[in-house]
């Protein structure tokens, strides 16, 4: 896990370009370095979670032991880096501001309206590949497959639910 999170990091790295602009007739270099921290803490974020995949589903479960609710699993994700988050899933509405589509990371959380009331707040997830609206997403389901496992925002169980992103890891 360690040499892959080092490879990536590398990766990265290597790809950062120094832009030279010319404003009358001198160059200056400008050189954007990523934040090496929060993306490998999102990295190993979704790696821990990963590692609940197929563990059943349990309404208001919040261990891997018993099983895990949907918020329970978020939960549980984020506690072990320290990251303190609602315990409901109600309780997300109000957790920071909505991210545009385009600015979604790993790590984010999504949150999503209830699949029979979508008046309310009723399931979380978070995004383990981001791609905008067609992100993939890890959570505890309560439906067909009962259990920890990722699904695609793009899919109309999804999309039609969807409320909003955020950004948990990154803010200021």
């Amino acid at each position: 896990m360690k040499l892959a999170i080092t490879m990536l990091a590398t990766l990265a790295l290597l790809s950062c370009k120094d832009e030279k602009l010319q404003a009358n007739n001198t160059t200056e270099v400008i050189t954007e370095e990523p934040n090496d921290d929060e993306s490998s803490k999102r990295a190993e974020i979704i790696a821990f979670a990963k590692e609940q995949l197929g563990t059943k589903y349990c309404y208001a479960g919040s261990e891997p032991e018993t099983g895990f609710d949907c918020s329970g699993f978020v939960n549980y994700v984020f506690k072990k880096f320290d990251i303190e988050l609602p315990r409901s899933s109600s309780g997300f509405e109000d957790v920071g501001p909505a991210l545009d589509p385009r600015d979604f990371k790993v790590g984010d959380i999504l949150v999503f309206y209830g699949y029979q009331d979508r008046d309310r707040i009723g399931h979380v997830g978070i995004i383990s590949e981001a791609d905008g609206m067609n992100s993939k997403f890890i959570h505890s389901s309560s439906g067909k497959e009962m259990a920890v496992m990722i699904s695609e925002l793009g899919s109309d169980a999804y999309t039609n639910r969807f409320y909003k992103a955020v950004d948990v890891i990154g803010k200021k």
